[in-house]
């Protein structure tokens, strides 16, 4: 440094994390119909159009900020969090919350303290807690006025299909239904190097260990780890928001610490909270301690000498 330079970009990143993105996409195309299509569609539009505005006409700022596809990448996952027969104009409120106060009024990419999409779906869950929590059955393809609404598994855990969690024959958010997609789009992160295994994996081994503990003490009323692991947005949660460079801990230790805590915070309002996901709510917190991670656990400097 600064005479090796590295062919990785931002937009090269996020070209990679929309490819892993890919097989949950059409996981939920499959499972939703083209609702699900619409609704990612609109998403990405509103987000990709919100950051252009915002850039333009408020920062007064040349620079096309859109062409790193980090927009695109938040609309994706803000969409994944939505249920299919969502109405279009609440999605669009959801981008705006996403990009223009989570995103940009903190300074664009690089700069939020939380990940954009996982705010915007908790803002939405408390504004709007009756349509965000109305999932339509597997196979519906109507909008919100038509649908036929079920409870997500994640309501009832212990009596859910081990088989439609996994592969994603189950009701819920778009992108968090199928186990199997989630799984392929954390292999093509981890061949591509896009994202290292300390997070997703600690995340995933603090739930299953917790959850076995507490499936083995309480077996009637705690589903097995292999339900909690394939249930609700965890898979989703783990892999593609948990992992988010800019709110996430910078040093291998540190990312452990944050996976084990989003574990964690994420089985304690599971099992004893109001709310029967604890996914979102479990990485915001953990974003905002992201910084002091940041603080106490570095690594040694070059050249320094430990103390005895």
């Amino acid at each position: 440094s600064p005479h090796v330079h590295s062919p990785v970009t931002t937009q090269t990143i996020m070209r990679d994390v929309l490819i892993a993105l890919a097989p949950a996409m059409i996981g939920a195309v499959y499972f939703f119909g083209l609702r699900a299509l619409l609704v990612i569609l609109v998403s990405v539009a509103a987000c990709v159009f919100f950051e252009w505005a915002i850039n333009k006409y408020i920062l007064k700022n040349d620079k096309c900020s859109i062409c790193d596809y980090s927009a695109v990448v938040t609309g994706i996952l803000l969409a994944f969090n939505l249920p299919s027969n969502l109405p279009l104009y609440i999605i669009i409120i959801g981008a705006l919350f996403a990009i223009g106060v989570v995103k940009m009024t903190f300074g664009g990419l690089g700069c939020n303290l939380f990940n954009p999409a996982l705010a915007a779906r908790v803002f939405l869950l408390i504004s709007f807690p009756v349509k965000m929590t109305m999932f339509p059955e597997v196979g519906q393809m109507t909008a919100y006025a038509d649908a036929v609404t079920a409870a997500t598994p994640m309501a009832n855990l212990v009596d859910a299909n081990l088989c439609d969690l996994f592969l994603g024959n189950v009701g819920g958010s778009l992108g968090e239904v199928s186990a199997l997609c989630l799984l392929i789009g954390l292999a093509i992160l981890l061949f591509s190097k896009t994202i290292t295994w300390h997070i997703p994996v600690s995340i995933l081994v603090t739930v299953f260990a917790l959850t076995g503990l507490l499936h083995i003490a309480y077996p009637v009323e705690v589903a097995t780890p292999w339900h909690h692991l394939c249930g609700g947005g965890l898979m989703l949660g783990a892999i593609f928001m948990a992992t988010d460079y800019v709110t996430s801990p910078m040093t291998a230790k540190g990312m452990i610490i944050y996976g084990i805590g989003i574990g964690v915070i994420t089985m304690i309002i599971r099992q004893w909270g109001a709310y029967p996901e604890g996914m979102s709510f479990a990485i915001l917190l953990m974003n905002s301690v992201a910084p002091l991670i940041n603080k106490y656990v570095k690594p040694k400097r070059f050249g320094v000498i430990a103390k005895k």
